[in-house]
């Protein structure tokens, strides 16, 4: 190849690469020039309408209780009334209300602290918080 052909091929390839350059470049997506995609959610975030909850029943009389709140009444939101396991042949209560499952869901890594209801003369300290 001569250097008159060697001087014309370059110069067409080049041509013909530019516009081929910027039609790639142009692309109809909305990302704002951003390239890469947005990071993954924290897989380890507490969402209660998701995970559920997890709960803690406080000791009193040397026992406890424990509590489950299932992720169905979180996404309810209705006041609900609860029976704690029982344990020393007896039951206590809790109730959460509309605005704690509210809370919860707006503000997943908070914890709700309820008293229960009295029974064998003590209560128990029920949280809940989201898992």
């Amino acid at each position: 190849m001569d250097r008159k052909t060697f001087i014309q091929k370059t110069t067409l390839g080049i041509l013909l690469s530019i516009p081929a350059v910027t039609i790639l470049g142009c692309s109809g997506s909305d990302d704002n020039g951003n390239s890469r995609p947005d990071p993954d959610p924290d897989p380890t975030a507490k969402n209660c309408v998701e995970n559920g909850t997890s709960t803690s029943v406080s000791t009193a009389d040397n026992h406890t209780h424990s509590l489950s709140v299932s992720k169905e009444d979180v996404s309810a939101g209705a006041t609900k009334t609860y029976d704690l396991s029982q344990s020393a042949d007896h039951i206590h209560q809790v109730t959460l209300e509309a605005n704690d499952f509210q809370a919860l869901k707006t503000s997943p890594n908070s914890s709700i602290t309820k008293a229960s209801t009295s029974n064998s003369g003590h209560t128990h300290n029920v949280t809940v918080s989201c898992a």
